[in-house]
């Protein structure tokens, strides 16, 4: 009877130890190698707006946080320069034809005449003539299209579909050309980077299924991983003099696993008034939705 009992205790022993045995080995390898990680952030490309010529901006045709459509007007430059432009162009551009029509006919009249007449050396000065006649016309048709070109850039319109956000101009601000004023989120561009320990690399493949679980959000997206980045900082290593590499004398015993961007596109995007770029997300690498084409991660 003892020894019956004495049995049993060192079954339930043997069993719950070797339970929290398995328990903690499953513990340490859902935390440590399965790819997971509650270190990834919504992203989505912004669209720098800039002018294309210089002046004082008139209207603001949009507010903070709008949604726009592609071609959409977001602002609108004084045109009353670029408008006295194109007059002057195309005054310019009459004054030119003009010279032309004469030349062409000076030409013609000298053409008819024989060489008793007039020297082949005059004959040529007309040719040359009408020549810079016709250059100079198409001169000042360039210069008309590009009076007319500067004019319509006057109205700012968004080049993709999405949201203004953080905008800060106001009318009466002037702008120059190629400084970025307004900042559009194209709607058509979320996506999810995770940073994942350099260490669950190899059970990442591009390809595998994805679930991202926004912070606050019951709901999973899905998606499938898209692409790992190449290259990260070498915190240890800068450049020296003479282009020679700096490496940092100083190692440190406790070695910590590093961070690698692994992209995650969005099988089936939300309403992207929903999604708000830089939130946090949860991203895991799952095996269950069907087998796909993969390339190991890592390599």
């Amino acid at each position: 009877m003892r020894f019956l009992s004495f049995l049993t205790r060192f079954a339930v022993t043997l069993v719950v130890t070797v339970a929290a045995l398995g328990a903690g080995w499953w513990l340490w390898d859902y935390y440590m190698n399965q790819p997971w990680t509650r270190d990834g952030r919504v992203r989505a490309d912004i669209v720098q707006v800039s002018p294309d010529v210089a002046g004082l901006v008139t209207q603001v045709k949009v507010v903070d946080n709008q949604p726009v459509h592609k071609g959409d007007v977001l602002f609108v430059i004084d045109p009353n320069r670029y408008q006295l432009a194109v007059e002057q162009a195309e005054a310019n551009l009459q004054s030119a034809r003009a010279e032309l029509g004469y030349r062409k006919a000076e030409f013609g009249r000298y053409n008819q005449l024989g060489t008793n007449v007039v020297s082949t050396a005059q004959k040529q000065e007309v040719a040359s003539a009408m020549d810079k006649a016709a250059a100079a016309a198409r001169q000042a048709e360039a210069a008309l299209d590009l009076a007319r070109f500067n004019l319509e850039r006057t109205q700012v319109k968004a080049t993709v579909d999405g949201f203004v956000t953080n905008l800060q101009l106001k009318e009466g601000n002037y702008v120059t050309a190629g400084q970025p004023v307004i900042a559009v989120i194209d709607s058509d561009s979320f996506y999810v980077v995770g940073y994942f320990e350099e260490t669950k690399l190899p059970r990442i493949h591009v390809g595998d299924p994805v679930d991202v679980t926004i912070m606050g959000v019951a709901d999973k997206l899905r998606g499938h991983v898209d692409s790992v980045t190449r290259a990260i900082v070498d915190r240890d290593r800068t450049e020296g003099t003479g282009l020679l590499p700096n490496v940092n004398p100083t190692f440190n015993w406790v070695r910590l696993a590093q961070r690698i961007p692994v992209r995650v596109r969005l099988e089936h995007v939300p309403d992207p008034r929903d999604l708000v770029a830089g939130r946090t997300v949860t991203v895991e690498v799952v095996k269950d939705r069907g087998a796909q084409p993969k390339t190991v991660a890592g390599l």
